[in-house]
């Protein structure tokens, strides 16, 4: 393998699909599909198959106060058998609802907080070889509670649910030292954690294009739909 000197303008992912063979749904979940596709690495070249969990896309949020800390949230995660600290973050699983707008109602039924300022911190794929799934994260300031009358009722994990507020420092240390690895909290703190160090001069307008995302690659799409190749829809 052969290194070249890259401009750093050219660091980006690029939209590359390749041609899609064949497409079946070999899994239909509550949430996500498992799909299992047969498709050429190159015309002519290789061909390969693959499974994947299909998913809509999801939003994360980190609410940052006045003080520098961030609202965490505590819930348990089956699959790892463990109750882990982690930021509120929610799926694009209502049709039409735009990703900010998500965002917020996610906010308010986990944290029971609005926001008057929410900007985009980073966007990342949460497992890229095995799973579609992509996730926006969101820096909400100026935070607000919402009135008790108006709150979520939470409930399964959601209803065991504990909030607490650690300064943003102390986040990253607990990162770093390997005690906390929800992914949503860890990309999340540590973009905070960037963004802060640069003056905040690297947040994003909330509705900008996600191009990680299949169905919201420019500005105004919209989607609730797991990913689908098109003549599959």
């Amino acid at each position: 393998m052969e290194f070249a000197d890259l401009d750093p303008a050219q660091l980006a992912d690029t939209v590359d699909p390749r041609h899609v063979l064949s497409s079946e749904t070999v899994y239909e979940g509550r949430i996500w599909d498992v799909r299992s596709e047969r498709f050429e690495l190159s015309e002519g070249g290789p061909r390969m198959t693959r499974d994947f969990i299909t998913h809509p896309g999801a939003v994360t949020v980190v609410a940052l106060d006045d003080q520098d800390r961030i609202h965490l949230i505590r819930q348990y995660r089956h699959p790892v058998r463990m109750t882990q600290w982690e930021i509120p973050a929610g799926i694009l699983d209502v049709e039409g609802e735009r990703p900010e707008v998500t965002a917020r109602r996610e906010l308010a039924e986990e944290a029971d907080l609005e926001a008057e300022d929410l900007r985009v911190l980073a966007d990342f794929h949460n497992s890229p070889g095995s799973s579609a799934e992509t996730i926006r994260v969101f820096l909400a300031r100026g935070l607000r509670e919402v009135p008790e009358d108006q709150r979520h009722e939470r409930s399964d994990e959601e209803s065991e649910i504990v909030g607490a507020r650690v300064p943003l420092d102390d986040v990253v240390a607990a990162i770093l030292a390997g005690r906390v690895t929800c992914p949503n909290l860890v990309v999340g703190a540590l973009a905070a954690y960037a963004a802060r160090a640069a003056g905040w001069s690297t947040l994003r307008d909330p509705s900008v294009a996600w191009p990680a995302h299949p169905e919201l690659r420019s500005n105004g799409g919209v989607t609730a739909r797991s990913i689908v190749p098109p003549d599959q829809r």
